[in-house]
């Protein structure tokens, strides 16, 4: 074995474990609780996308862990879907740009020519990196804008001059006073009150603070068993690998009702909630900080759906990123 060919081996491996590991760093950053996708159960509706808010314009991360089975989605009334998203950057362009390279590269090697004729595998392997690389920054970069985008765009309701600062009015004020868009596809079949606003704005800081502490028994109260199972794993998964996720300093920012329905003795309420909270990621053993801030709030949008059996109080029952 030459020298020469025994360094480009060693280099494209070298070079793939690179790209491994530009990949997966890159998922570990963007994790957060429900970021992957919602868990729990949304009655009938677990299925379908909520209708979107000022607080949450886009459409919520559909739920991708539930008890609930899919065709029991079948029997529930049809509601306003939010409009589909757009096809990502890899369905369209750049699917079609990186396969018509990989395409060519290979017809290339076949004849003889390779990536560019000299480069060979070598260049082969890099020119596919180097695109994926491209595509991966192109993607980051429109996700970032969009985000943008929609937070300069929302519009927001004033907060009402009565109660805790966060919620706007209920629905049926809301209606007069903001403005047609969001409001005019949202839907309140049970009368939620400025009571059930409040309430549903102390479990945010409840769950999420009793999350950071890792109390069981406080999650139990306030969450329905499907989505405490949730929760509970994820916390053993961060005890597993020797994590603890550190939440605290709650507050709600804006929230907006998205929907709210009943099914049977099972009211069902649905909210886009943003909050802030200092969340960061610490090493068990050590307390060193491994993601986020310790120090300073970050904010976060959330899709939060509350169900109450009748007489009872109302409890989390599913989460969706947005």
């Amino acid at each position: 074995m030459g020298f020469s060919t025994f360094n480009s081996r060693r280099l494209v491996r070298v070079f793939a474990v690179g790209l491994a590991v530009l990949f997966v760093s890159a998922q570990h950053a963007d994790a957060r609780r429900a970021a992957g996708g919602g868990f729990g159960s949304r009655g009938t509706r677990t299925f379908q996308a909520p209708p979107t808010t000022n607080v949450a314009p886009t459409p919520a991360v559909p739920i991708q862990r539930s008890m609930t089975p899919p065709q029991a989605t079948q029997k529930a009334p049809l509601q306003p879907q939010a409009a589909a998203p757009r096809p990502g950057f890899f369905g369209n362009f750049g699917g079609s740009l990186l396969g018509g390279l990989l395409l060519g590269g290979l017809i290339g090697a076949v004849l003889g020519t390779g990536f560019g004729g000299a480069a060979g595998l070598l260049g082969m392997l890099f020119q596919i990196g180097l695109v994926v690389v491209v595509i991966w920054l192109a993607m980051r970069f429109l996700a970032a804008r969009r985000q943008q985008g929609a937070a300069a765009g929302a519009h927001f309701d004033p907060r009402p001059t009565a109660g805790p600062a966060g919620f706007g009015m209920p629905l049926s004020q809301t209606r007069e006073t903001a403005g047609a868009s969001a409001a005019s596809r949202q839907t309140d079949e049970i009368g939620i009150t400025q009571n059930d606003l409040n309430t549903f704005e102390r479990l945010l800081g409840e769950i999420q603070s009793a999350y950071g502490r890792e109390d069981y028994p406080a999650l139990r109260h306030d969450t329905t068993p499907e989505a405490m199972s949730y929760l509970a794993e994820e916390l053993a998964d961060h005890a597993t690998r020797g994590l603890r996720n550190s939440v605290s300093d709650v507050r709600l920012l804006r929230g907006d009702l998205s929907e709210a329905w009943r099914e049977g003795d099972t009211d069902y309420a649905t909210l886009a909630m943003r909050y802030a909270s200092i969340d960061a990621t610490l090493d068990r053993a050590t307390g060193r900080v491994l993601e986020g801030d310790p120090v300073n709030p970050s904010e976060t949008t959330e899709v939060w759906t509350f169900a109450r059996k009748a007489g009872a109080d109302w409890k989390l029952s599913a989460i969706q990123a947005t």
